[in-house]
């Protein structure tokens, strides 16, 4: 399989985007864990179309708006983790699940979040699989393959969009 990489300059540090010609099949913070799971041997740098969009979603991701679309994606693993990462494509933007929730969604039996922890932490596309929305029950910043501190820094910035976009907005008085 072809293996084609981009990067990308975020708030929060590097990002390297790995793809199969066609569809994303990475997005990693440089250096995080379970770094470059997706990239074969032989990567080579090459413009490509869903990179475009790629860097398009983070933009606006980062400017603190509602991407509105995902780029093609390709979720290569087992059939369980995969059925985990397209269930983290329902969350909401600033919104946030428990891992137990997920596997409630999923309809596994109850003490499969266990399970499911292992699948999110193994997510290779980040942001755009919004693996950091996922919480332990108590509500605790855990299991972010690229830190609690840009799990925490994420869910932050979408806390303030979301906040901004539920404001009022200010009523204009007509000029006598």
């Amino acid at each position: 399989m072809d293996c084609f990489l981009s990067h990308y300059q975020s708030p929060l540090g590097g990002i390297t985007l790995a793809a199969d010609g066609v569809s994303l099949t990475g997005l990693w913070f440089d250096g995080q864990r379970h770094f470059g799971s997706a990239i074969g041997g032989g990567a080579v740098e090459r413009p490509l179309p869903v990179f475009d969009e790629a860097k398009q979603w983070l933009d606006l991701y980062f400017g603190g708006r509602v991407p509105g679309f995902t780029p093609r994606l390709t979720l290569s693993d087992t059939p369980f983790r995969r059925r985990v990462w397209e269930a983290l494509l329902d969350t909401p933007y600033g919104a946030v699940v428990t891992y137990g929730a997920v596997a409630q969604n999923l309809g596994l039996p109850p003490g499969a979040a266990r399970a499911v922890g292992g699948a999110v932490a193994r997510n290779p596309i980040l942001l755009i699989v919004p693996c950091h929305r996922v919480l332990a029950a108590s509500g605790r910043l855990s299991g972010f393959a690229a830190g609690t501190a840009r799990k925490q820094a994420l869910l932050a910035l979408e806390r303030a969009a979301a906040e901004q976009d539920a404001a009022p907005t200010p009523k204009v008085s007509p000029k006598a």
